[in-house]
């Protein structure tokens, strides 16, 4: 059984106060959870690691690199695959292959993007889309991390529907769901200025302010949330 340092005992504390001021609806099994990922790899809610949407918890990008990091990989080699890459209809595929050691043989991920499976606000990004969730499964793969990335969840959406709703956030009147025009607008703002998923957004904004539907949360509640995302956005969008 591995000794866990005292040094990082502080950290840890932290970073699952921060997840609970941010997330005040975790409950006890998702905490568990959380303080697992925090020890055996190493992340961090404060950098921007790990998410937590519609009850899940998922790595990013910017914490898979910092998985990478720390344990000195090796180096990583990504390619794209042209039996599956057709530039017309904007669809690529690509191979990633971590190298944890000089002497190791590669942990190796595959993905895929194409207009169907990533969010409308990235439309024209599917090569860079299809490359990042490659390296993510296998970084993933590598360091033995089970949760999903981020990057990669906009694969999961299967209906027409949902893809037609991700195009835009639903009318609010101004004293409820988006605490006023301003706050609203200034959401939207931040939308597009980052190219967000605004369905993953309602969903993150649910789990901050702890309630069931946006319509339950107060002005104040929405504009803190607002201003978190703004200030996350600023400091590190692909952790978004």
């Amino acid at each position: 059984m591995p000794v866990r340092h005292p040094v990082l005992v502080p950290r840890y504390s932290r970073d699952l106060e921060i997840a609970k001021r941010i997330w005040p609806v975790l409950s006890d099994l998702q905490t568990e959870q959380l303080e697992l990922l925090l020890r055996r790899h190493g992340l961090s809610i404060a950098s921007g690691d790990l998410l937590f949407l519609d009850g899940r918890w998922y790595v990013t990008h910017t914490g898979l690199l910092g998985v990478a990091h720390r344990n000195r990989c090796a180096g990583m080699h990504v390619e794209a695959l042209p039996r599956f890459c057709d530039a017309s209809t904007r669809r690529w595929a690509f191979r990633a292959t971590v190298f944890k050691s000089s002497t190791c043989k590669g942990f190796v991920g595959y993905a895929d993007a194409d207009p169907s499976n990533i969010s409308s606000f990235v439309h024209g990004a599917e090569m860079r889309v299809a490359e990042t969730r490659a390296v993510n499964r296998a970084l993933r793969k590598a360091y033995g991390i089970g949760i999903c990335s981020i990057e990669e969840i906009g694969s999961l959406a299967t209906s027409t529907q949902s893809q037609r709703q991700a195009r835009k956030l639903p009318p609010q009147p101004a004293n409820e769901n988006y605490g006023g025009p301003k706050v609203r607008d200034h959401l939207c703002q931040i939308i597009r200025q980052h190219q967000l998923d605004p369905n993953l957004v309602k969903s993150y904004a649910i789990d901050f302010c702890g309630v069931k539907a946006l319509r339950e949360a107060t002005r104040e509640q929405v504009e803190n949330f607002v201003k978190h995302l703004h200030d996350w956005a600023e400091k590190d969008c692909n952790a978004l």
